[in-house]
């Protein structure tokens, strides 16, 4: 009997966890900015006008991805690299992927060095990166976010 409860303690707790993500759980700490003169920069940097005009317009197509909870944007600037990476919490699993698909990439259905964002949602959550392909930046945040929302 007490392996099973021990068992659905850990269920519970591990269920829980995976539940209980804040966006402020997949933003990146100062600690983790990599190397290489990051500066924080205040607004939004973003690589192409279509990221950052679905983030500051995302009540614009709340009918076509879903309601939005909350919203953050993290941008950065450095020598080499500058871009925004965004972060939205729907109220209900997103459902916009070829909407978005199509606002970021157009025709060509998938990143190119022109429009360079990525993005994955799981669940309630979306993050998009509006990062150069090669960013480490973008890296760095990508492993954690697919880390946390595994």
């Amino acid at each position: 009997m007490k392996p099973t409860i021990l068992l659905l303690t850990l269920f519970f707790l591990s269920a829980t966890n995976s539940f209980s993500q804040t966006l402020a759980d997949l933003k990146l700490k100062p600690k983790e900015i990599p190397k290489g003169g990051y500066m924080v920069s205040d607004g939004n940097v973003c690589i192409t006008p279509q990221a950052c005009s679905f983030y500051n317009d995302i009540e614009t197509y709340s009918n076509i991805v879903g309601t939005i909870k909350s919203k953050a944007i993290q941008s950065f600037k450095s020598k080499a690299d500058r871009g925004s990476i965004m972060y939205f919490e729907f109220d209900h699993v997103f459902k916009g992927d070829r909407f978005l698909q199509g606002l970021l990439w157009g025709k060509a259905g998938e990143p190119t060095d022109e429009h360079p964002e990525e993005y994955i949602a799981k669940g309630k959550f979306l993050v998009i990166w509006s990062l150069k392909a090669d960013s480490p930046l973008k890296e760095k945040s990508e492993t954690k976010v697919e880390a946390i929302l595994e």
